[in-house]
């Protein structure tokens, strides 16, 4: 652990003007203070403004009013306790005592996998994205082969880590950049689809074929299948809790990250509405098609009929760009709760990953876990190698990892936590507790649904849904090294600030305000 942390502020090459260092410092101190009164010494630098926090959970696609209802849920309590291990640090506190080591323990393992899982799964697209172009390029006359997919993946997840360790400083910068490019991006698809000059573009199609068509090409009943592709948002709006995660390096986290929570979610909702409205409104019927592209890529197949070669390479290197970034995200929200896991001593070899890195290049960051999740990323990655039901697998980890690590402090909180649960600066008062139970209602359905076979009730050893096998096994996996060893070593949220740390911490941030002004 380190010992000795200077107040993030002196860090900067450039100073804030006077004025605004004055809001900083005051607003540092809070969170080092309220991080104390939950146990924790201030040991990551806070960087990430309310926006900047926003960015990191930003998500594309159509959002979900259920999945909306879990962010507030979700915001309630990060706003009261924001800290990096917040789920399991939330399981941990509201319930009940017999429960309290397992049900964290289980949440903290859980969360992790569920990030990993969602790493894995972006980074995947995004080896096929860029493996895409290079087929659109070809006229479709190649594709690429699994080792192919593979290999560009790992070198994907390799970059990440070297950009979360290397470049942290300007990592508040690019998630900014996040916000114009995915917002850019929609917009130039709704103007360009439409308007399409290529030879070949379809049609414009009815509101009837957008808002009214359905065509169920699964063996389930059409209502199934209907439920079925809900999927899409679940997995698109599935990691706004990598918002909590960062709260350490938030400024005023306590009203940073509820916001950037519901922000993610909500702005979701608008531009996926609109989004996949243009874009049923532009594709060709031919559903088949667009599945089967010669691409490999069904949105490259979609840019291309309605733009033409060069329109489609052009939408395809954007659309690359952004989720290359959000594979970034999640590396930085999946180091930060694992390291927060490791710094409790749940992880196996936590004393070695729970260091916080001293070197001038490297300051304030968790390096070696984030080192870990790479490997782990890498080692998981290798599902895909094995044929399409497998590398499928790899999107519907982060659902149900995540979906558990949601589901299980909030139901805490309702079962047990009732006179313990008090509200931070975002709250939503008497909805609250309304809210909630529709969350977990919902959780336990999203569960379900994600290791249902997506095909129909029959699935042939290449359709299958292994999420409950992959899933099973590292639940069960997490429970019995639990109960064969980490009772003995993991008790909760540990203790790492002193009683002489907080007001120490709040000193050293008004020292720094002094001589820097």
């Amino acid at each position: 652990m380190v010992d000795d942390i200077k107040s993030p502020i002196a860090v900067d090459d450039k100073m804030p003007p006077a004025a605004d260092l004055g809001e900083i410092v005051v607003a540092q101190a809070g969170d080092a203070e309220l991080l104390a009164t939950l146990g924790y010494k201030q040991e990551l630098r806070r960087h990430y403004s309310t926006i900047q926090i926003f960015a990191v959970a930003f998500r594309w696609l159509a959002a979900s009013v259920f999945i909306t209802l879990v962010s507030l849920a979700m915001a309630d309590m990060a706003s009261a306790m924001p800290t990096a291990g917040g789920l399991y640090f939330w399981t941990h506190y509201y319930a009940t005592e017999k429960l309290k080591n397992p049900l964290s323990f289980l949440v903290g393992y859980s969360n992790t996998i569920g990030l990993i899982g969602g790493l894995c799964s972006i980074d995947y697209g995004f080896a096929n994205m860029l493996l895409s172009m290079i087929s659109i390029a070809r006229d479709g006359h190649w594709s690429a082969s699994r080792p192919i997919i593979y290999g560009t993946y790992v070198a994907t997840v390799f970059a990440h880590g070297f950009i979360a360790i290397f470049f942290a400083r300007v990592m508040p910068k690019i998630q900014s950049i996040c916000i114009f490019l995915n917002i850019g991006l929609v917009v130039a698809t709704v103007i360009a689809l439409p308007i399409g000059k290529a030879h070949n573009a379809p049609p414009v199609n009815p509101g009837s074929y957008v808002f009214g068509d359905i065509e169920n090409l699964t063996t389930w009943p059409t209502g199934w299948a209907f439920m079925l592709a809900w999927l899409s948002p679940i997995w698109t709006i599935g990691a706004f809790d990598s918002c909590v995660h960062m709260s350490e390096e938030a400024t005023h986290a306590a009203r940073a990250v509820p916001l950037g929570i519901i922000s993610s979610c909500g702005l979701c909702g608008i531009l996926g509405f609109l989004s996949l409205a243009v874009i049923a409104s532009s594709m060709s019927t031919d559903i088949g098609s667009i599945l089967d592209s010669k691409f490999g890529q069904p949105m490259a197949q979609i840019y291309y009929d309605a733009l033409g070669k060069q329109g489609a390479l052009g939408f395809m290197a954007v659309v690359a760009t952004v989720q290359f970034f959000m594979g970034l995200s999640i590396v930085l929200a999946a180091s930060r709760q694992s390291w927060a896991f490791s710094r409790d001593g749940a992880l196996p070899m936590s004393h070695f990953f729970r260091k916080v890195s001293q070197h001038r290049l490297m300051r304030y960051q968790p390096v070696r876990m984030v080192c870990g999740v790479v490997i782990a990323a890498g080692v998981i990655g290798l599902l895909s190698l094995i044929d399409n039901a497998a590398a499928n697998a790899l999107f519907s980890l982060a659902v149900a990892g995540n979906d558990v690590a949601w589901l299980t402090p909030i139901l805490c909180r309702l079962l047990w936590g009732k006179d313990k649960f008090v509200p931070g600066e975002f709250y939503t008062g008497r909805f609250s507790k309304p809210i909630a139970w529709i969350a977990v209602i919902y959780m336990v359905f999203a569960i379900v649904l994600c290791m249902i076979p997506t095909g129909g009730p029959d699935p042939s050893p290449g359709d299958m849904n292994y999420t409950i096998v992959i899933n099973g096994a590292l639940w069960i996996g997490a429970l019995l090294y639990y109960a064969a060893h980490a009772r003995k070593t993991f008790k909760g949220p540990q203790t790492t600030v002193g009683p002489d740390d907080e007001g120490k911490m709040i000193a050293e941030a008004e020292g720094e305000e002094k001589s820097a002004l």
